[in-house]
């Protein structure tokens, strides 16, 4: 009785940190025509470089159900990924395809 008692109180105390390991929303893979898709890494944005979710969403992006289509035009222009990706802050989205785009 003792030892089941610890052992959910162990659980009880690891439960919310599994919650955590979850953050970040995984892979996106955006599905391109002609130069290849795009993985975007919630791990690297979040985990490796700090970012919080707010930094993107929702002023930046909306939920899988709002997405809709951005140009690479739209984005030397500061939308979407350009926000960051402007060759200043981190790589620039102009002349550096192969960094998101996979054949």
């Amino acid at each position: 009785m003792i030892r089941t008692v610890l052992y959910l109180c162990i659980a009880l105390v690891l439960l919310p940190f599994s919650a955590y390991a979850e953050i970040g929303g995984g892979d996106v893979v955006f599905t391109v025509n002609k130069a290849g898709n795009v993985l975007f890494s919630h791990d690297a944005h979040v985990g490796r470089h700090g970012l919080k979710c707010t930094s993107c969403h929702y002023h930046l992006y909306t939920t899988s159900k709002g997405r809709r289509a951005v140009t690479m035009a739209d984005m030397e222009k500061g939308e979407s990924c350009g926000a960051c990706h402007t060759g200043e802050k981190v790589f620039g989205v102009k002349g550096n395809c192969n960094r998101c785009h996979t054949k």
